[in-house]
Order: structure tokens, then C-alpha cells, then sequence
């Protein structure tokens, strides 16, 4: 058998196969998220990459009908695995493809921003006074920084993360651009769809919405609950998750997982199918639509920071 050269020895990479460098990864992946998922990333290439040569290699070796010895087809594999491994984890390659699919789904790095030109599009009846706007203007980013702080208040009276909130209140809202209003184009300052039901005593604004109905999408004229602010209507939908009974599978679902951020997409994912279950909303797509919008919110709190 063929000497295996000393430059050649102990080259193979720690694999995600490997139940040693497994172990070590979940160790690691406590207290660097990141850092782990990138590790991973460039071992999943580094094996892809191995078993590439190794094909490449086949075919060349049937092609020249060579004869190789045992010892050096192992030293030829342990040399196709250290190219392959050097070749693993550059600027732009598989690994970093990887890493951003892995961190998508891990909810550490949330989809693409929506780019919005205005976040008031809603014309106003003819024969109204202007007035000041007070939906947000700068688009997706201004919507999430304008509701933030009455966000914080109302997590501190039910425990679901502000963030959630504020995600829901521009799912409703088309991100401040399709508010509910009243016949004389004034706003109703409900973020949350929240409907006037016989136990409402407030001000209510009627419009035309979409209900689904035996799972069709039919156009239905509803009364909403209307505040006098932003911040009421957050304090308002802050009761209403506090003190319904339906909606508690949901408030502990979000609240369980509040501290842990590794484990936010399957946070959001949980508290947006427990509203769904609970009869939060009629669209039966509702808790998709309700956690994308989650991950897309959690990309612009980090880049506003």
C-alpha cells in the first residue's frame, strides 16, 4: 500500500456528519447563532464540493482506464477533499447562499423590505378640508418607528413582543396606507381591524371589507371600532389579547418565546397561527401573511439601530 503523504493527513474537515463536530455546532450555535450557521454553511459546501471531485474524478478515471492502487485512490480522495475544503467558504460562493437560506429560516435574517413611494395614498372625499396627514410618509421604516413606543406599552400590559404588534398593525393597514377611515375622510385610528361589536360603546366607522366566507373572499359593509388615537388603539387591542379567552393560546405562544432569538420565526410562526386559530381574521392565509410581515419588521428594527 501506498505511504499517504504527511501534507495529506488529517485534512478532512470536521463534518455536520460527524457526531463529534454535530455536538460542537449545537454548543456553539448557544451562544454565536451566527457564527454556527456560517460553520455549517461552509461544511455543507465543503461536502458538496467533495462530492463533486469525487465524480469528476470517476469519470476521468473510467475514461483513462487507470488502474489506481488502493493506497492511492485514498491518498487521491484525502487530496480532492483538502482542494475541496480550501475551495469551501470564499467571498460569493455556495456557502454564503447557504448561510443566508439557513438564517431565512432560523428567522435571524427576515425577507426583503417592501419599497413603498408613499405611505398615504387613500384620497380623501371631495369637498374636504386638507389636513394633516398623520399616517407615515418615509414608507415601511417610518410606519415602524412611529408606532414603537405605544408597541413597548402595550407589550408591557400582555407580554407579546412589540415587534409582533407593530408587524399585525401594518398587516391590517397595508403599512399605514389603507388605515380604515370615516365617511368624511378623517381616520379611525384602528391599526388592528378590530371590529364594533354589540359590547362597544365608543365611536365606530363603517366601511366596505373583504370577508372570507365558506372560504370566498366577499365584499361585506362592517362597523369598526374607532380612537381618538394611535396609542388608544394599541391600549384597546392590548385588552382585547389580555382579557379574551380565545386569544390566550396566542398571548403565551409569543410570550413564551419573547427572550429567545434564536427561536423567533417559530415564535412569530406560533403566535400568528393561534390568532388565526382563535378567529382573529377570516383569511385563511392570514398567519402566513402575518409572519412574513413579522420577519420583514424585524429587518427594519435592525436596520434602523
Amino acid at each position: 500500500m501506498a505511504a499517504i503523504p504527511s501534507s495529506l493527513q488529517d485534512t478532512r474537515p470536521g463534518l455536520v456528519t460527524d457526531t463529534r463536530s454535530l455536538d460542537s455546532l449545537r454548543s456553539r450555535a448557544a451562544h454565536d447563532p451566527k457564527g454556527a450557521v456560517r460553520e455549517a454553511a461552509k461544511q455543507f459546501e465543503s461536502l458538496f464540493m467533495g462530492e463533486l471531485m469525487k465524480s469528476m474524478r470517476a469519470t476521468t478515471l473510467k475514461s483513462e482506464g487507470d488502474g489506481d492502487s488502493s493506497g492511492g485512490a485514498m491518498a487521491t480522495g484525502m487530496l480532492d477533499q483538502q482542494f475541496a475544503t480550501q475551495m469551501s467558504g470564499l467571498p460569493g460562493g455556495l456557502s454564503d447562499a447557504i448561510m443566508k437560506q439557513l438564517e431565512r429560516q432560523m428567522g435571524m435574517s427576515p425577507g426583503p423590505i417592501p419599497v413603498m413611494k408613499s405611505a398615504n395614498n387613500t384620497p380623501a372625499p371631495l369637498g374636504v378640508a386638507p389636513a394633516a396627514t398623520r399616517i407615515p410618509q418615509n414608507g415601511a421604516a417610518g410606519f415602524v418607528q412611529q408606532h414603537s413606543d405605544a408597541a413597548r406599552q402595550a407589550e408591557a400590559q400582555t407580554g407579546i413582543p412589540a415587534t409582533f404588534m407593530v408587524s399585525q398593525a401594518a398587516l391590517e393597514t397595508g403599512w399605514g396606507r389603507k388605515e380604515i377611515r370615516h365617511g368624511d375622510g378623517s381616520p379611525s385610528f384602528n391599526l388592528f381591524g378590530i371590529k364594533a361589536t354589540g359590547s362597544w360603546k365608543g365611536p365606530t366607522a363603517e366601511i366596505l371589507t373583504t370577508e372570507y366566507i365558506n372560504g370566498k373572499a366577499q365584499k361585506v359593509v362592517a362597523k369598526f371600532r374607532a380612537y381618538a388615537s394611535y396609542a388608544e388603539s394599541f391600549a384597546d387591542y392590548a385588552r382585547l389579547m389580555k382579557n379574551s379567552p380565545r386569544y390566550q393560546g396566542a398571548v403565551q405562544a409569543a410570550a413564551a418565546g419573547a427572550q429567545q432569538p434564536t427561536r423567533v420565526a417559530e415564535t412569530a410562526s406560533g403566535f400568528a397561527q393561534g390568532l388565526q386559530r382563535a378567529g382573529y381574521a377570516t383569511d385563511p392565509a392570514y398567519a402566513d401573511k402575518l409572519t412574513r410581515v413579522i420577519n420583514t419588521t424585524l429587518r427594519l428594527q435592525r436596520s434602523l439601530a
